[in-house]
C-alpha cells in the first residue's frame, strides 16, 4: 500500500507539472500574437506614434480619430489606403525588414515612418 501510494504520488506531481507547463506554453502563445498588431491613431491632424519599430510579420492598423478624411500612403509605394472617414482603419502586414516612412496624401505634413526589424 506504501509502494503505491508513492507511485500515486507521484504521477499526480507529473500531472500537475504537465499542466503548469501547458499553461504558461498557452500565455507566451498568446502574448506573441499579441505583439504582432499595433494601432496608430490619427487624431488631431497627426499620427500619435509618428516613429513605430516593430517586427517583421506586424500587422499596423491605422484608425482615424479625427472628424476630417485622411490617408496613409507609404513614400516607397508599399501601401496605399483608400480615404479615410473617421473611425475607418487601414491595415498593413510588414513582410520585410526596413524602413517605410509615410504620410496623408490629403495633408502632407503629417507624416510618419514604421522601422521594422528582422
Amino acid at each position: 500500500m506504501n509502494r503505491a501510494f508513492r507511485i500515486l504520488s507521484f504521477q499526480a506531481a507529473v500531472l500537475v507539472a504537465g499542466g503548469l507547463m501547458m499553461a504558461s506554453v498557452s500565455v507566451s502563445t498568446h502574448a506573441a500574437v499579441a505583439q504582432a498588431a499595433t494601432t496608430v491613431r490619427i487624431d488631431n491632424f497627426s499620427f500619435n506614434l509618428p516613429v513605430l519599430t516593430v517586427k517583421r510579420g506586424t500587422t499596423v492598423t491605422w484608425i482615424n480619430g479625427d472628424d476630417i478624411p485622411h490617408t496613409v500612403v507609404a513614400t516607397n509605394g508599399a501601401f496605399k489606403s483608400n480615404v479615410l472617414d473617421t473611425d475607418d482603419r487601414f491595415s498593413f502586414t510588414f513582410a520585410k525588414p526596413g524602413q517605410f516612412s509615410y504620410f496623408c496624401s490629403l495633408h502632407p505634413h503629417m507624416t510618419g515612418k514604421v522601422i521594422v526589424k528582422a
